[in-house]
This record gives C-alpha cells, sequence and structure tokens, in this order.
C-alpha cells in the first residue's frame, strides 16, 4: 500500500508530495498536467518498472526523464509491506539514461494492477514477479505482466514463445466449460460492476462468429434478449468486461502460484486506475468506482485494497460522496496557476448534484451551460441590474436566451418575470 511520494525535476513540476489515503485516493485535474504521469511514477515505485519497457508494444507507460538534464532529478516513495515500512529513492543517470535500483531484493508492496487509459493492463504480482536473483534453472523471472490492449484478448507471449496468458477469449471460453471456481468468480465480478440490476453483465452461451475464426466465443446476454459476441459489444462494455477478466485472471493466477509455493495468498493490493470513466455511459460512470471498491471483497473477503483514480468526470467525484470517508480517503487536484502546476490535497466536500461538480475546484468550470449560453447569460444578468437598458436591447436578449435555454431553466424564468416587470417584452 503506498503511503507517500516525492518527486523532484520529474515531470510538469519541479517538487511534488502526496501522502496517500489507505483506500480511496482520485486524481482531477485538466488535460496534460500529470495525472497519467503520476500513476505510471506510483508503478515504478512499486515495482520498479517502467510498463513500456517491459512491453513496447505500449504507447504508454514509458520511462520517466528529468525536466532540467543538467539538475538531479529523484523519486521518493514510502508503501507499507507484510510487516514494515519501506521507504526507497531512486535517481536518474544520465550516462544509462535510467533511474537507479537499490541492489538485493525488492520490498513486496502486495499485489499491484494498473488499468491504463488505452485500455493495456499491468499487473506486478509477488508469487509470480517477486525475485531474489534468477529461478534454479537460470531464468529469470519477468518484472511483471504487461498486456497491450490488443494481447488482453488474444493472449501475452512471452519472448520464448511461451504463453504467459491465454487472454480473454480463450481463457472466458474454457472457464465456462469447466464451470467451476474461475468461472463463477468471473460471473460474480461482472454482476458488481454492471450499473444496474436491470442491467446485469451476464455471460450467454459460446458461439463462432466466422468460418476462418476456430475459437469459441463469448457472448454477453444483451437486456433485450440477444447474446452478443464479446468482440461485437460496445466499447464501454469491453472496457467493463476486459476489466473483469484480468481482475480474475490476475486473482486466480495469482492463487495458483502461492499454492504451488506453499504461501497463503496476499492480503493487500493496490489499484491504479487511469480514465476510470473512459468509453463508459454516465450511468456507468455512477457505479464503477463503488463497484471497484467491491471487487477484490468479492473474489477474496477481508482483503485490503486501495485504489487511486485518475479521472476527468464529475459524475466519478459525485459517485463517491456517500463512500468518502477523509480519515481512509484523499483527493489530490492538479492546476495551473501563473504558467505552474500545483498540487493541492483538497478537502472533500460533497456538492450534492453533478452539475455542482462541474463548477467546483476540481474542474474549474464557470457553469454548468455551454460556453455559448454563458455568454448571453452574463449579458443578460448584466442587463438586469442596468437602469438605462431599454425594451428594444432586451427583445434581442429575450431571443438569444429563446436559443440556449430550456423554458423550465430558473434564470429564464426570474428573466421573464423581471424582463414583463420593466416593460420590456410585450
Amino acid at each position: 500500500m503506498i503511503t507517500h511520494l516525492g518527486i523532484s525535476n520529474v515531470g510538469p513540476t519541479a517538487d511534488m508530495e502526496l501522502d496517500f489515503g489507505c483506500r480511496l485516493n482520485l486524481l482531477t485535474g485538466d488535460n496534460g498536467l500529470g495525472k497519467s504521469f503520476l500513476l505510471d511514477i506510483l508503478w515504478w515505485a512499486m515495482t520498479r518498472t517502467w510498463p513500456a519497457e517491459v512491453n513496447p508494444r505500449l504507447t504508454a507507460g514509458k520511462t520517466a526523464l528529468p525536466t532540467d538534464k543538467k539538475q538531479p532529478a529523484t523519486i521518493r516513495a514510502c508503501f507499507a509491506a507484510a510487516s514494515k515500512t519501506i521507504e526507497n529513492e531512486s535517481t536518474f543517470k544520465s550516462r544509462e539514461q535510467a533511474w537507479s535500483i537499490k541492489k538485493g531484493r525488492p520490498a513486496n508492496p502486495g499485489l499491484i494492477f494498473y488499468a491504463m487509459a488505452d485500455g493495456s493492463f499491468a499487473v506486478w504480482d509477488p508469487a509470480r514477479n517477486y525475485w531474489k536473483s534468477m529461478r534454479e534453472e537460470g531464468k529469470a523471472r519477468p518484472p511483471a505482466y504487461v498486456f497491450s490492449p490488443e494481447e488482453v484478448w488474444n493472449g501475452l507471449e512471452n519472448a520464448d514463445g511461451t504463453w504467459l496468458c491465454n487472454g480473454l477469449i480463450r481463457d472466458w471460453a474454457g472457464w465456462q466449460k469447466e464451470n467451476g471456481h474461475a468461472f463463477a468468480s468471473l460471473q460474480a465480478v461482472l454482476t458488481v460492476l454492471s450499473p444496474s440490476g436491470e442491467e446485469k453483465l451476464v455471460p450467454g452461451n459460446l458461439t463462432r462468429i466466422s468460418l476462418d475464426d476456430a475459437r469459441d466465443m463469448p457472448t454477453l446476454r444483451m437486456p433485450y434478449g440477444q447474446e452478443v459476441p464479446v468482440l461485437h459489444a460496445s466499447s464501454g462494455m469491453r472496457r467493463v468486461i476486459s476489466l473483469a477478466y484480468f481482475l480474475v485472471w490476475c486473482w486466480e493466477e495469482h492463487l495458483k502460484a502461492k499454492e504451488l509455493l506453499g504461501e497463503e495468498p496476499e492480503s493487500r493490493a493496490v489499484f491504479l486506475v487511469d480514465e476510470a470513466e473512459a468509453h463508459l455511459h454516465p450511468k456507468w460512470q455512477r457505479t464503477v468506482i463503488p463497484a471497484l471498491m467491491k471487487t477484490m471483497e468479492t473474489l477474496s473477503p477481508n482483503k485490503e485494497m486501495q485504489l487511486v483514480v485518475a479521472t476527468h468526470s464529475p459524475l466519478i467525484m459525485a459517485s463517491v460522496e456517500t463512500l468518502f470517508d477523509a480519515s481512509k480517503d484523499a483527493w489530490f487536484d492538479l492546476d495551473l496557476s501563473d504558467g505552474n502546476v500545483l498540487l493541492t490535497r483538497r478537502p472533500f466536500v460533497r456538492q450534492g448534484n453533478v452539475t455542482n461538480w462541474l463548477t467546483s475546484e476540481a474542474f474549474d468550470l464557470p457553469s454548468g451551460y455551454s460556453r455559448e449560453a454563458e455568454k448571453v447569460l452574463e449579458d443578460a444578468s448584466r442587463a438586469l441590474s442596468e437602469e438605462d437598458f431599454g425594451p428594444e436591447e432586451a427583445q434581442k436578449l429575450d431571443q438569444q436566451l429563446r436559443g440556449v435555454l430550456s423554458e423550465t431553466d430558473p434564470f429564464w424564468i426570474r428573466w421573464r418575470f423581471v424582463a414583463e416587470k420593466k416593460g420590456w417584452l410585450a
């Protein structure tokens, strides 16, 4: 579980310090201010790998570089391991173009999951990636399992031609035929991640989708009665089912590895999620974070799970209002001020309505209206307070307001009342 992160001369700001909550952590801020970058840094701090170094097919997750090449750059991290608190500090070595790694066995932060915005996934599993030096047969363990979006579905192949993962299509089909623990877990996680009881994600019968594709293809039983192959499902559904599959696959493989080692499963997990709302309909955005908080409990009760979520969605923020606990959770906001990126840990204040989140410090919009409507509303608000405003100008504004507001909008009702009282409108 990550407790602290400090960075100097890396990324969009000179220095940054974060003290994380032990359960839910939210990252907000405009595009380009460093939310995804912070998740990459967190992954590095706990796993000592960069996703794109493990899997060059990724377009994200590249090695972080110093902002000023002539100045020292450091990454400092503190996390709670199984029985102690670990502090690590890495410095950038210009000659090697790499970050320093303390020699010896790395600390064990527990299971680390990373869901990237483009559909890539990564996992660091202490049972399979936690090394001493080399295996007894002399072959190094993979430093992590990192999947491109295509590999999530079709499988992850090792450099030597062996398969590290069969992929969603083959695994789902195999689990469904076996109808054992893995398939039961997948069904349970799909249910938890479903947006509502009326729109549950339910596996349908296996099918074939082409004369030239011999794979048994999983399907989803849609609310309208049809069974749709997972490859033909919507982008939002594919995002959610790939997330469900990835979590179940990671946990099932972890259990098998721990059984082979004669050890107990990990009791802690950290889940990094970039743009949790990607591809999701608003009603799914309202449920995805509470659902993820329940997922580990579904897979294995009484485990500790820490989430770090980067989001642009006011619905995501509104969805955690009844769950947020200041003693366990934290909200970090990135802002641009006078040309500098500032990180602020903000107090989480319930807004009560998703529109209020748009105008909060999380998103900094002047209103929830369109930009065109904002301009007309500003003009109309000034008109209401000007004594010498005349009927001809008022009628022009009235037409403009008709074009941008609904008839039940509170401002429209107020405008009509005042304008008629002043005699501006016939």
